[in-house]
C-alpha cells in the first residue's frame, strides 16, 4: 500500500485514515475496505432524469414540475423546454448545466427533468 491513503469514494475528503483492516472517514463516518478501493477501476456514474431515462451532454430536456428561481419573481413553469444541456459534477445534486430562456444560464437537478 503506498504512503498515500486514497480519498473517501462517498464524500472525497481527503483526510481518511486507517483503522485496522478498514479505511475511515473523519468527515462523513464512512468505512470502506483497502483491497476493494485499489482493485476498483473508476467508474462513470450514468444520470438519470426523472423517468430513468439516461442522459447525455447536448440533449434537450423539459422541466417536469414549477422550479423557484432565487432573485426571480416570477418560476420557471411546467413544459419549459431546455435544450443542449451539459453534464456537470455541480453542488447539492445539480448536475445540469443549462442556459433556460427567459432566466439566463443556471444548473438544474436531473431529478426534475424529462427527456425529449
Amino acid at each position: 500500500m503506498s504512503d498515500v491513503l486514497p480519498p473517501c469514494p462517498q464524500c472525497s475528503s481527503p483526510y481518511a485514515y486507517e483503522m485496522g483492516a478498514l479505511l475511515v472517514c473523519p468527515e462523513c463516518a464512512h468505512e470502506w475496505s483497502a483491497e476493494a478501493t485499489e482493485s476498483e477501476e473508476p467508474q462513470e456514474k450514468a444520470i438519470k432524469d426523472s423517468v430513468g431515462n439516461v442522459l447525455a451532454d447536448g440533449d434537450s430536456v423539459t422541466i417536469v414540475k414549477d422550479l423557484k428561481v432565487k432573485g426571480q419573481a416570477q418560476s420557471i413553469k411546467v413544459g419549459t423546454k431546455v435544450r443542449n444541456i451539459r453534464l456537470v459534477n455541480g453542488v447539492d445534486g445539480h448536475d445540469i448545466d443549462c442556459k433556460v430562456d427567459g432566466f439566463g444560464p443556471m444548473q438544474l437537478k436531473s431529478s426534475v427533468v424529462k427527456k425529449v
